[in-house]
């Protein structure tokens, strides 16, 4: 049975300066009360990794508009104002990667692989720094894989041991993050017994997830 904590004493358990993978697209499938709590903890310096920084005061919004966040790694930020008012300011080292990039080198991380190939970006400014290799007559850009301390992922039922199932379009990157993150924390809408959730639709095995967040009151 994993252990189960109210989100003010899970985000206890990330301090300062540790690197996150936070699950969600534009704050669907993202673990809200877990980010509401890190946005009042105080936490600084935190490195976050994720598909974007939602909008202001919204679920990623919120550790920004906290100032919680020095670098960001994400696909974009077009739709947060706050978090391209810090990029500029310098307040927030932004680093854009292609979404579909950034899907692949969180794989390889949770993978083991040393990273990707991708033609994306190549001959941009992009590709400014990076890695190339040739194949075959063809160059390519190495994408490096990414990890992270801690994955802080969402998903739409839990059993007691941890099995995650997701629903529709709110799995997004959770169970991809899960694989990629040393320690994983996941806040689930219901949390059942085991058994409960049919073995084939399980998309994170509970044997990779570390904590569960107590359902809400």
């Amino acid at each position: 049975m994993k252990p189960h904590l109210k989100p003010e004493d899970a985000v206890k358990l990330i301090p300062d300066g540790a690197r996150l993978m936070i699950g969600g697209f534009m704050g669907v499938g993202s673990p809200h009360r877990l980010l509401e709590a890190l946005a009042q903890s105080g936490k600084r310096n935190l490195t976050v990794i994720a598909n974007d920084t939602a909008r202001p005061g919204v679920d990623i919004g919120k550790l920004i508009r906290a100032g919680a966040v020095s670098k960001l790694i994400a696909s974009h930020i077009g739709l947060n104002p706050e978090t391209q008012k810090g990029m500029i300011s310098g307040e927030i080292d932004v680093e854009l990667v292609p979404q579909g990039t950034l899907v692949e080198r969180i794989r390889a991380g949770g993978y083991g692989l040393g990273g990707v190939l991708t033609k994306t970006g190549l001959g941009t400014i992009a590709a400014d720094g990076q890695q190339t290799v040739e194949i075959d007559g063809e160059l390519w850009l190495l994408a490096k894989p990414l990890k992270a301390d801690f994955a802080l992922i969402a998903a739409d039922q839990a059993d007691y041991s941890g099995n995650l199932q997701y629903q529709l379009t709110s799995t997004n990157f959770n169970p991809i993050m899960a694989l990629a993150g040393a320690t994983v924390i996941c806040e689930a809408r219901e949390i059942l017994p085991i058994g409960m959730i049919p073995p084939d639709v399980v998309k994170t095995p509970g044997v990779v997830v570390d904590y569960l967040i107590e359902r809400a009151a």
